[in-house]
């Protein structure tokens, strides 16, 4: 990876969903490798939509779309390789409940990294340390509290140690209190080296959470990068913030 260049770069890129709706118009912009970004904008403005397009969850139709300088195309090994790179949390956290939490975890390095089981169970437990639940590693999805599930859900995320960790809405689901814990522990995770974009419409989140923000509207993007120029941005929308 080339620390001098940007890690996301989006080149026009536009989505549609079906023939009608364009969601995302002719987005323009460059995350740089350790930079850590807030997504946000009125409700159906194309955030989870742009947050997923990254490790193609969603496909684009038009403009390219580089991770690491990897052209995502409809080449499945470049979305394989982008993958192994691309950690994602969900804001209805996606764990399986058939697994306990460690098996939730030790899923990715087995499979996508090709870690023995042992190796890969320790490190599991070494991120379920850094999120604080390593307690609970016996335990099934469904016998935790939903802010529990959320702290397996960043663990499973940067288990791969990934070179972007992306989440859409983390907080989501949570009380305040919890939510902060959460952002903190994505902080940590983005203080070790890691590129984060969240895509989020808590605004205590985005006072805490000091750092270059995107603003979406209507699909189309206005960069702003102080808490001043982000409050003059949503007068703009009309005062909106979902």
């Amino acid at each position: 990876m080339n620390s001098n260049q940007p890690i996301i770069v989006f080149d026009k890129v536009n989505k549609w969903y079906g023939n009608s709706y364009h969601l995302l118009r002719d987005i323009q912009l460059s995350v740089a490798t350790g930079e850590k970004i807030v997504i946000c904008g009125p409700s159906g403005s194309g955030k989870s939509t742009l947050i997923r397009c990254i490790n193609r969850l969603e496909e684009h139709q038009e403009g390219h779309l580089k991770v690491d300088g990897v052209e995502l195309t409809d080449d499945v090994k470049a979305i394989e390789k982008i993958r192994k790179q691309v950690g994602m949390v969900f804001q209805q956290f996606n764990l399986f409940p058939h697994l306990t939490v460690l098996e939730n975890l030790t899923l990715a390095p087995m499979w996508v990294g090709k870690l023995p089981k042992k190796e890969a169970e320790d490190r599991a437990m070494t991120q379920l340390k850094r999120v604080r639940i390593a307690e609970q590693a016996q335990k099934f999805p469904l016998q935790l509290s939903g802010g529990q599930q959320q702290r397996v859900a960043i663990a499973r995320a940067i288990v791969n140690e990934p070179a972007v960790l992306l989440a859409d809405e983390p907080t989501g689901n949570l009380d305040p209190g919890l939510a902060l814990d959460i952002m903190d522990i994505i902080a940590d995770a983005h203080a070790r080296g890691t590129t984060v974009v969240v895509a989020t419409h808590d605004p205590a989140l985005l006072d805490r959470y000091r750092h270059r923000r995107v603003v979406l509207d209507g699909g189309r993007l206005a960069s702003t990068r102080g808490p001043e120029e982000y409050s003059s941005a949503l007068r703009h929308l009309g005062g909106t913030r979902a």
